[in-house]
């Protein structure tokens, strides 16, 4: 059976982590490692960790709890962590107020995977956005496309990092470059397809919603940085020419948009 592992990143996220952890604890496949690193959170976010851990040793559809919890260089320093920690066929970040949208989301997953043959490089769907109440907001702007290639993404994030699960022992291999602050994931997510495409192995669309992503993270609040760094991992990737050309097409399209 496919193994799951989900990783999510807190620090003093006593109320956004309560969403995730019912999301996790809620699914009916039972084959989940759910491993939580926390940059030791200085308020209720430990206490609430604990009575989730301890809810889910309890729960009739068990799921392994690992927890860690102490100082980091940052959210991708901890998901580096998580990355080396997981034990799991296929690895997801959920970070604190993300969730899956619904209660067999995992199981609808699993049995999308062909066993037979090799278990592909990555599997990726589609998002949602929520409110702090867990609400629908919208569909996320950018949709996964049918077919994804590690050049996909130079047309913007065309698969949220909540949605994009990755094999294990591409991702253990891909850790996180510490060098990015904010679009990290953008690189890292690249980086994995890249190492698929030349392991010759698939990227698995699911064809449905499989993340409720809480759109106030990092990347959010921290937005003209952000747009700096994903210009340099974009530059990195597809060279310079492109990817000025893609950013003078993605002012177009806002202009013309509004």
């Amino acid at each position: 059976m496919i193994r799951f592992t989900i990783v999510t990143v807190t620090y003093n996220a006593e109320k956004t982590f309560e969403a995730t952890a019912n999301s996790v604890l809620s699914q009916t496949y039972q084959h989940v490692e759910h491993i939580i690193v926390d940059g030791a959170s200085t308020d209720g976010t430990l206490q609430k960790v604990e009575s989730y851990r301890k809810q889910s040793n309890r729960h009739a559809s068990h799921h392994e709890v690992i927890v860690i919890s102490e100082p980091d260089q940052g959210i991708y320093d901890a998901m580096n962590k998580g990355l080396r920690r997981a034990s799991g066929d296929y690895i997801v970040f959920l970070n604190a107020g993300d969730a899956f949208p619904l209660s067999n989301t995992l199981e609808h997953i699993s049995q999308k995977i062909n066993q037979e043959e090799e278990l592909p490089g990555v599997l990726y769907g589609d998002t949602d956005l929520v409110d702090d109440n867990g609400n629908f907001v919208a569909h996320r702007r950018l949709r996964p496309p049918a077919r994804l290639s590690w050049r996909s993404f130079l047309r913007g994030m065309l698969v949220c990092h909540q949605a994009f699960y990755a094999r294990r022992d591409i991702a253990q291999s891909t850790p996180y470059d510490l060098y990015f602050r904010f679009s990290a994931d953008v690189d890292w997510c690249i980086r994995i397809m890249k190492t698929a495409r030349h392991q010759q192995l698939s990227m698995q669309n699911l064809h449905e919603v499989v993340a409720n992503y809480l759109n106030e993270g990092q990347t959010t609040l921290n937005h003209r940085a952000s747009l700096k760094e994903r210009f340099e991992v974009m530059r990195r990737h597809y060279g310079l020419i492109p990817t000025i050309f893609m950013h003078g097409w993605f002012v177009v399209r806002r202009v013309f948009q509004h």
